[in-house]
């Protein structure tokens, strides 16, 4: 029997005021993001980011000492954000269903969710850009990327493993393959988003994907 959630049950998120050097610092990285992902990082020069967010120079180096530490703090914050955001997810999920798939179907509906109001206001897929300008981005700062789709990968076969316990297969996809099959989803998901000019077109690809494991693990 699949899981029912109820609509639209993503949870909140709290936010604690910034300062404005704080907000000055998180503008940069905004427009920076944005940058990167239209034209890539190498040719996004500190004096585009210092007239965007009109600053003075002086006002860029109070808060990035270089162009990599931009890079750095720009990394960083995205995966930090992207880890807040799937942890809330999951852990919402757990808390609504203590069935391990049921819960799981709960977090692609959620998640499902969560990705069409990404993609409606989401230039692109900062892991794409990461991993395809290979040669823009310090070899530290694209092994932190990989290790954090890594560790995304590790977690959904974990929990997949766990519903096989309870929910003997059906299929004979491996949890390593349904595992990478999300993360397509996502990255690939956004690209598509952007080709077709649809932003629903993610969360439709999640929920295809939900009705896969439900098939997967429960059969027909």
């Amino acid at each position: 029997m699949s899981a029912q959630p109820p609509e639209k049950t993503a949870p909140s998120v709290e936010f604690q005021p910034q300062s404005k050097g704080e907000r000055t610092r998180e503008r940069i990285l905004d427009l920076t993001f944005e940058a990167v992902i239209r034209k890539g990082f190498a040719a996004t020069s500190i004096e585009e980011l210092v007239e965007a967010a009109g600053l003075t120079k002086s006002g860029f180096f109070y808060h990035f000492r270089d162009k990599a530490d931009l890079a750095r703090q720009l990394i960083e914050r995205y995966n930090a954000e992207s880890n807040r955001a799937f942890d809330a997810l999951m852990l919402r999920a757990r808390e609504l269903s203590d069935d391990p798939l049921h819960a799981f179907l709960v977090f692609l509906k959620l998640y499902a969710e969560a990705m069409a109001e990404v993609a409606d206001a989401h230039p692109g897929c900062m892991v794409a850009t990461v991993t395809f300008q290979d040669r823009a981005w310090d070899r530290s700062l694209r092994q932190t990327t990989l290790d954090s789709v890594a560790a995304w990968r590790g977690r959904l076969i974990d929990w997949l493993d766990e519903i096989a316990a309870a929910y003997p297969p059906k299929g004979k996809a491996s949890a390593a393959d349904l595992a990478e099959a999300l993360l397509a989803f996502t990255y690939g998901g956004l690209t598509l988003t952007k080709a077709l000019g649809d932003p629903t077109a993610i969360s439709r690809q999640v929920l295809m994907f939900r009705e896969t494991i439900r098939l997967h693990f429960l059969g027909a």
